[in-house]
């Protein structure tokens, strides 16, 4: 007869990087869950760092969730072009936000450029499509637009 092996107890919720992960979630469809992370750079990371892409997050022990989480915030030796900020504006370096970093830089890059008046900035203060897009037929969900009518009734 066999030894039946000690079941492991399957962890719904895994916290990688202050993200709540479900357990059921495949490694690479999970990392993507993290924001700063998509698809790409999630399955880079799982072939960088030999991590099995399969393997299903609540299968991980507690010292490769840490190993997984301190790697994402290093991200040494992923190519620069895969980083989402490159020659960052007030170091000059390469680096790659995650979760409220990345949402933080995000809002300092919009209130630098708001401040300094620049075009995107002027845009952003008055609720326009930065890019280039037309405003003729969209972008104009909240504000009045059409003919009122007068209420009837009162002289």
């Amino acid at each position: 007869m066999e030894k039946e092996q000690p079941k492991q107890e399957v962890r719904q919720l895994i916290r990688i990087l202050n993200t709540d992960i479900p357990g059921h979630l495949h490694i690479r469809h999970a990392l993507t869950k993290i924001r700063g992370v998509g698809d790409n750079l999630s399955h880079a990371f799982c072939a960088r760092y030999n991590i099995d892409e399969e393997k299903k997050v609540s299968e991980l022990s507690e010292p490769e969730i840490r190993e997984i989480e301190v790697t994402l915030k290093s991200l040494d030796k992923m190519d620069s072009w895969m980083l989402n900020r490159q020659h960052d504006y007030d170091t000059g370096d390469d680096m790659h936000l995650l979760t409220t970093d990345l949402r933080f830089r995000n809002d300092f890059d919009i209130k630098r450029l708001q401040k300094i008046k620049a075009y995107k900035g002027m845009r952003h203060s008055a609720g326009l499509p930065v890019r280039g897009q037309r405003t003729k037929a969209h972008f104009r969900k909240g504000r009045a637009v059409g003919v009122s009518k007068k209420k009837v009734g009162s002289k």
